[in-house]
């Protein structure tokens, strides 16, 4: 059975820098397009950046120039390096397996990020 396992949240000041994982098992994870997710209290879930099997990327606005998704088919694992955090990025990060160019199939149960000095 599909299982996406986030790593790598926690509290962080301004300005500072934290990699999260998501470590995946159960799926042919090469063929997935695999996406970070965030959602923040009192807002709604919110698309941080999407990998496709191709490599190709795309983020949301907000994360533009300072967040970098990835991937490492070998290891079954996608990576968000998160530089530069602001306040406003703190929020419960989700990982997401999706068929590609379809909605998310898969979720992780989340990690933590707080950014506050």
């Amino acid at each position: 059975q599909a299982q996406l396992v986030e790593s790598g949240g926690g509290l962080v000041q301004p300005g500072g820098s934290l990699r999260l994982s998501c470590a995946a098992s159960g799926i042919t994870f090469w063929l997935f397009d695999m996406a970070w997710y965030r959602q923040a209290p009192g807002k709604q879930r919110e698309l941080v950046a999407r990998i496709i099997s191709s490599g190709r990327t795309n983020y949301g606005d907000s994360v533009k120039g300072r967040f970098t998704i990835s991937r490492d088919n070998a290891k079954n694992t996608a990576y968000l390096q998160m530089n530069s955090l602001k306040p406003e990025d703190t929020a419960v990060y989700y990982c997401s397996a999706g068929f590609p160019g379809r909605e998310a199939t898969y979720w992780g149960q989340g990690t933590q990020v707080t950014v506050s000095s």
